[in-house]
């Protein structure tokens, strides 16, 4: 008998502070084209993308600002920490995505990167930028629901209320 696999999705690094500057309208998962000491280097979870961004180039989405530090046994044969990076998507899509850039006021921000079944993949999300009240809001809107789970906890467990 023959164990079903579940599809493996290891988390490489995260974006945390892109859902706070920005609203996400959409998202999408796109391949990476990377050299061998790249792949290496993550497969360690040396990157970053604090200060990444993808943007148009002929037709084409680019990476920008992905930070992938060299891989510590790679010799002359090492990559550029901060190159600039095709992504991969289907014709379709990429053409849906330009749309809305050229629209105005979107952007396009990677939140995460992770291996699916040993590729390198992208979340890539459609944001728009948040205004100084919407994040305050929104830290006022998360502090309230974690009060209120803690009020609910307390509940549950049968303690009373602390005033």
């Amino acid at each position: 008998m023959t164990a079903s696999r579940q599809p493996e999705r290891r988390l490489i690094a995260s974006n945390k502070k892109a859902r706070h500057e920005y609203t996400v309208l959409r998202t999408y998962e796109a391949g990476i084209v990377l050299v061998g000491t790249e792949v290496k280097s993550l497969r360690e979870g040396r990157a970053s993308l604090a200060d990444a961004f993808a943007h148009e180039r002929d037709g084409e989405l680019m990476l920008y600002g992905l930070h992938i530090a060299e891989y510590g046994y790679g010799s002359w044969t090492n990559h550029t920490p901060r190159r600039t990076r095709k992504l991969l998507l289907r014709r379709a899509e990429i053409d849906r995505i330009l749309e809305k850039l050229r629209e105005g006021g979107v952007t396009l921000v990677p939140l995460s990167m992770y291996f699916d079944n040993g590729w390198a993949k992208v979340e890539l999300a459609l944001a728009r930028g948040k205004r100084s009240y919407d994040k305050r809001q929104t830290l006022a809107e998360r502090d309230a629901n974690r009060e209120i789970a803690r009020e609910l906890g307390r509940h549950l467990k049968g303690h009373p209320r602390q005033v």
